[in-house]
């Protein structure tokens, strides 16, 4: 009816575009962690999952199979509409280790004939085998590191350079927060393992690469911490200072953090470092985020802050450092583009 894959076989199908990952955990199991790429059609909702936990402990597994039962029955013609609408005809269903779920949700899409096939061991088998992929790794392709102030634009930057295809490993995107203070505002940090999954899928893609284009992240990256492989290239690498004005670095952080959207969730990401600033300074700054100053808050936060802050970082890549004197991002672009080595067709896919 169905056919088990190992995970090896179910990435190659999902890289070759040819099957849907469809996690069938709950939505609680699915928003913590699961495979990128991957759907949630749940079986069961959490409070269902809940319930049919506590019988199998509390009375017996046929009870709580009973109970399943009854729960599927309800919602089953909506469950496989769901499954067989979403993606490409082949599908990869998977719970949280290949049991009862995954197998109940496979065996009835199958007999209303979509072609199915399973994750073999569940989310637990992808989980060992991501922790294990990163053990492996000890050293990374020659890495450019892109440097700079707070508000000078990397992240930009390395997004428009892969949308040129360089070989960039965006750490911002993967953790979803952008590594300050405030990083997390208008987000939704991801943990660890959500983290180390976008991050090995990365490296595998850019297994080929001459070098690597990252940013001059610290160790911890909001909720993450950055594996020691990735912190040893980071400190090896070249570093390109990106130095640009001080009023495009303002613009550049309204831009992005949008201020005016999330203005009583910065004033309170403010107060964790207040006490930090010198008393006038952070009166200033709090009395200019109240007011909806936000350009002078965030200069303010840049010169009495963050820049002196960065000089220790910036430290670290004295032994290697080449500055990139720009006027505005585009300018910055266009002056790493040349300073970077020339890229080989196909060696980033």
């Amino acid at each position: 009816m169905f056919q088990d894959l190992t995970v090896a076989e179910i990435l190659e199908l999902q890289h070759k575009g040819e099957v849907q990952l469809i996690d069938v955990r709950s939505p609680s199991e699915f928003a913590e962690s699961t495979i990128p790429g991957s759907i949630n059609i749940p079986l069961f909702d959490d409070a269902e999952r809940a319930e049919v936990g506590t019988l199998y402990k509390q009375e017996s597994v046929e009870a709580a199979k009973d109970k399943g039962l009854q729960l599927v029955s309800r919602k089953l013609p909506g469950f496989i509409r769901a499954i067989g609408e979403n993606g490409p005809p082949h599908k990869v269903v998977f719970c949280w280790r290949g049991g009862m779920r995954s197998r109940t949700s496979a065996t009835l899409a199958s007999l209303m004939g979509l072609k199915m096939y399973r994750l073999n061991g569940g989310f637990r088998a992808y989980r060992k085998w991501v922790v294990e992929t990163l053990e492996g790794f000890s050293e990374l392709p020659h890495c450019y590191v892109i440097n700079g102030y707070t508000g000078t634009g990397k992240t930009e930057l390395l997004i428009r350079l892969q949308e040129r295809g360089y070989p960039v490993i965006n750490l911002e995107w993967m953790a979803e927060h952008r590594g300050s203070i405030f990083g997390h505002i208008g987000k939704t940090p991801n943990n660890q393992k959500t983290f180390e999954s976008r991050l090995v899928h990365e490296l595998i893609r850019l297994k080929n690469a001459p070098y690597l284009i990252i940013e001059a992240e610290s160790k911890r990256v909001g909720k993450v911490v950055l594996p020691d492989f990735l912190v040893k290239a980071k400190e090896e690498g070249t570093a390109l200072f990106i130095d640009i004005p001080t009023e495009e670095r303002v613009a550049n952080i309204i831009n992005d953090y949008k201020p005016q959207e999330n203005k009583e969730e910065f004033i309170r990401s403010f107060e964790r470092i207040e006490k930090r600033m010198h008393t006038p300074i952070a009166a200033e700054v709090r009395n200019s985020l109240q007011n909806d100053r936000f350009n002078e808050a965030a200069k303010l936060l840049l010169l009495h802050y963050y820049d002196p802050r960065y000089q220790y970082a910036t430290e670290l890549y004295e032994k290697e450092r080449m500055t990139v004197s720009a006027s505005n991002l585009d300018q910055a672009l266009e002056e790493i583009i040349r300073i970077l080595p020339p890229l080989t067709q196909g060696k980033t896919g």
